[in-house]
């Protein structure tokens, strides 16, 4: 099947429009308050390989339509979650055959959610109202998260017996660290926009839902007028260093500038600044 484009791609839950070198993903199902569910989970990574195989798109939001970004998982929806596996066999499959299909239901999910942390492009998220749960593993897989005044956070599965496996537990502590991100999901509790802003999960607070779209925009804008080699090239070296030393993260570095650091955006740069004039990166 051809990969669907940014101009191509079509989803009932999705909408992707890009303007000016920004993509801004939304989440379209305003009257489920953007619950996640199966269509949500199959056509995240497609609208993600989309924005990234783009070249004219140089940063990424995601944002929400409705009075809410997410309230989670859809659990009437994805109640067959992990469901027998099929075939002609009479007898009712074993508990590791259910065990088996379970956890591979659970890695595509996480393989959606992945699929952002992965976009080469820079991702913002833009929160307001409700965001729980799986919301959470969303934005956590954002690389920049900004909120409204009004956005509310929740890591809500333990309040459902559940352990969350999206990917909050594991990339949380690298944004707020470990305490916040026990406290959060042990309790389940919801935290406030400005909790969530003195703990470093959201950079700062806009006043409503329009507002902290704008700003993400605004933001993205200032991205996109970099040089997308270097932005991207920083996007990289900024995620491999996770679980690199000091040492081996400069060492890294040093070789991706070795093969990168010639391009025609830096002579760009270089008589731009002679001649006091703002540079035109083109990504070549």
């Amino acid at each position: 099947m051809t990969q669907p484009t940014t101009d191509t791609f079509r989803s009932e839950v999705l909408t992707l429009e890009v303007e000016d070198h920004v993509a801004t993903l939304w989440l379209d199902r305003p009257e489920k308050r953007n619950a996640m569910g199966p269509a949500f989970w199959a056509d995240l990574p497609v609208a993600m390989a989309a924005i990234g195989a783009d070249p004219s798109v140089r940063a990424a939001v995601v944002a929400a339509r409705g009075p809410h970004f997410s309230v989670g998982l859809d659990l009437v929806a994805m109640a067959g979650i992990g469901g027998e596996p099929g075939g002609d066999e009479p007898r009712r499959p074993s508990v590791a055959a259910r065990a088996r299909q379970s956890r591979a239901e659970i890695l595509r999910l996480q393989d959606s959610v992945t699929a952002v942390a992965a976009c080469p492009v820079p991702v913002i998220a833009a929160v307001h109202g409700y965001c729980i749960g799986g919301g959470v593993d969303l934005i956590a897989a954002c690389d920049i998260r900004l909120a409204s005044a009004d956005a509310l956070f929740s890591v809500r599965e333990a309040k459902i017996a559940i352990v969350a496996d999206l990917g909050s537990l594991q990339r949380l502590p690298g944004i707020i660290g470990l305490g916040h991100v026990a406290e959060l999901a042990y309790t389940g509790k919801d935290i406030t926009a400005a909790r969530a802003e003195a703990i470093g999960l959201v950079n700062h607070l806009s006043a409503d839902a329009a507002g902290v779209v704008a700003d993400a925009r605004t933001m993205a804008a200032e991205i996109a007028a970099n040089s997308p080699l270097a932005v991207q090239g920083t996007k990289t070296v900024l995620s491999g260093g996770d679980g690199r030393t000091v040492a081996e993260g400069l060492d890294y570095v040093a070789t991706w500038n070795a093969a990168f650091l010639a391009s025609d955006d830096l002579a760009e740069a270089m008589t731009a600044f002679a001649e006091k004039r703002p540079a035109t990166f083109t990504g070549r």
